[in-house]
């Protein structure tokens, strides 16, 4: 998947990045035969240690962090190979675990969007652009080159996102409502159950008389509210990237509000809403989180494969096997790896009723994303905003820069290639310069580009899979898209990593290539998340519990859904 090309970057030979590996933790002893808890998938150990639970974590690949990773594809540059911004990670967690002190430095950005305009400048005249920040007056100024209506309505439009945002966000730290233990518990788990109502009447209480316009945003295709409030196309279009990245929606799809949602309730450093980047990549974000983990005394193990989920004769986990053969016990097993891994392919079909099991193999996983991380050997300059003559970062260089995105309706056509089985002929690319505010990422002069793009469906028209001359087919297309806005961007490419929903699918586990693990649509969130009554990070296997994305409130690089479940194990190992 990687090819490499030209440039004046050029090296000579490959060298792996220098990741975190966990035998900092094998030093210390090595793997014992049990502990307390075990972790399938890096992460989520770093709460259960810190709680005073014997914690191991087994990853499967020779990097932790799961999709949060660093690695160094093409020599000496470093890439974030597929996720690649931050943002939505629940700020307790970086002053719990310390992170700073772990060596967790961000790069915030502002802008943070750029969106240029393919036009036919009339006498030479630069194509127009859309620039956001933080700057609300330059935001006005920016809009208003195509509507000075939408301009007066932008500030307006950003209060009311900011509003639901804040009711949605006490959600994010507990788990949903314990139904089952509501409906057929005892008195005491019926009174625990309750106080998870809490947050639900804060957020009804934060909305107020506003709460039908903000339940319309959460149903409605996001097409209809964003023309409630806006009329010029390019900043709609713009807005509308957030309501379907990685989802395999159409701004037209209703439901559609709450993936805008889901991304613009996140903030860094105190700052609502922001995004940045991690420096040294996204591997750095885990690096902080593990060594977090192991300095209160948890093992951290690469290159071990959790085969299987072992279970007693009374019906409840007592540790896993390994692909070596290797048990280990413990008194709880938690899992970040998809719902469709944990319950289909690691625990025992046996003990799982059987509708559940059939929910969990009907969970919608499908996924638009083909994720290209590209080397340069010089920044990509656009006509609509040429390059500085001495080639320095500008600041639309930092942004998520959009692109085949003047227009809602280029974005829905694109959706509909997929649904026939097609590449889209004119894919939507959000285009990412981490190096342009970190420069260790790459060598001087160069860059790396991370290019998210959809729609690219998991399996093409007629039953045909993914291969490698289709693989560089649609990449050449994508290139060629950038080209149009940034003339010279072919030329200046060193190598790429291709990387359709297949081989997210097979490197990362994230089934279908779904970032999110399923779907964030309504049918499967907060109750539903990953399906009724077992929403609440347990299963219908006493000791087994999801941790992942797969579970509430989703993916993202959020790790709400780590801290809570661990919340809960800690509860559930206190009572045994």
């Amino acid at each position: 998947m990687a090819a490499s090309g030209r440039g004046l970057c050029k090296a000579v030979a490959a060298s792996p990045f220098p990741a975190w590996r966990g035998a900092h933790s094998e030093a210390r002893g090595g793997l014992k035969s049990e502990y307390d808890a075990v972790v399938i998938g890096a992460g989520k150990a770093a709460y259960l240690q810190r709680l005073g639970v014997n914690t191991a974590v087994f990853e499967t690949r020779h990097v932790i962090g799961g999709a949060a990773v660093t690695e160094e594809i093409i020599p000496e540059f470093k890439f974030s190979r597929a996720s690649y911004l931050l943002s939505l990670l629940r700020p307790q967690i970086y002053t719990d675990l310390e992170l700073k002190k772990h060596g967790l430095r961000l790069h915030l950005r502002n802008p943070h969007s750029f969106t240029p305009m393919l036009e036919e400048g009339a006498g030479g005249k630069v194509p127009r652009s859309l620039l956001l920040g933080t700057d609300m007056a330059e935001n006005q100024k920016q809009i208003a080159q195509f509507s000075q209506k939408d301009a007066q309505a932008f500030p307006r439009y950003e209060e009311f996102m900011h509003c639901l945002a804040l009711a949605i966000d006490p959600l994010l730290d507990v788990a949903p409502v314990d139904m089952a233990a509501f409906q057929r518990g005892s008195l005491l788990q019926r009174i625990r159950s309750l106080s998870t109502l809490k947050p639900l009447l804060k957020a009804g209480r934060i909305l107020g008389a506003q709460l039908p316009r903000y339940y319309e945003v959460l149903t409605a295709p996001i097409t209809k509210m964003l023309d409630q409030w806006f009329e010029s196309e390019p900043l709609k279009a713009t807005l509308a990237t957030d309501a379907v990245i990685g989802a395999m929606t159409s701004p037209h799809t209703p439901g559609s509000g709450y993936v805008l949602l889901h991304h613009v309730m996140g903030g860094l450093e105190g700052t609502p809403g922001a995004w940045g980047y991690v420096q040294g990549g996204m591997g750095a974000l885990s690096d902080a989180i593990a060594i977090s983990a192991t300095t209160h005394g948890a093992s951290i193990f690469t290159e071990k494969t959790v085969v299987k989920v072992q279970v007693n004769s009374e019906g409840r986990v007592q540790g896993v096997v390994l692909e070596d053969g290797t048990e280990v016990r413990s008194r709880a097993v938690l899992s970040s790896t998809s719902p469709q891994i944990t319950f289909l392919k690691l625990a025992p079909q046996e003990w799982l009723p059987e509708e559940f099991v059939e929910r969990i193999s009907q969970l919608d996983t499908r996924s638009p994303v083909t994720k290209i991380n590209v080397a340069v050997d010089r920044l990509p300059s656009f006509l609509a905003a040429p390059n500085a003559p001495g080639g320095q970062p500008l600041p639309h260089h930092q942004c998520s820069i959009h692109l085949n995105c003047e227009d809602t309706l280029l974005l829905h056509q694109a959706f509909e290639d997929a649904m026939d089985g097609l590449p889209s002929h004119r894919p939507m690319i959000e285009l990412c310069i981490p190096s342009s505010l970190d420069p260790t990422l790459a060598p001087a002069g160069c860059h790396v580009v991370s290019l998210f793009t959809q729609y690219t469906p998991y399996t093409l028209a007629g039953g045909k899979a993914w291969d490698e001359q289709e693989r560089n087919a649609y990449a050449d297309r994508v290139f060629d898209c950038i080209e149009a806005y940034a003339p010279g961007f072919k030329d200046s490419v060193v190598g790429r990593d291709v990387l359709t929903p297949p081989d997210l699918e097979r490197i990362f586990g994230l089934p279908g290539g779904n970032i999110f693990h399923c779907a964030m649509t309504l049918d499967q969130l907060y109750f539903a998340r990953p399906v009724p009554l077992h929403s609440g990070y347990r299963c219908p296997l006493q000791g087994l519990y999801l941790c992942g994305s797969g579970a509430h409130p989703g993916g993202g690089v959020m790790g709400a859904a780590g801290r809570n479940a661990a919340h809960v194990v800690f509860g559930d190992l206190k009572s045994m």
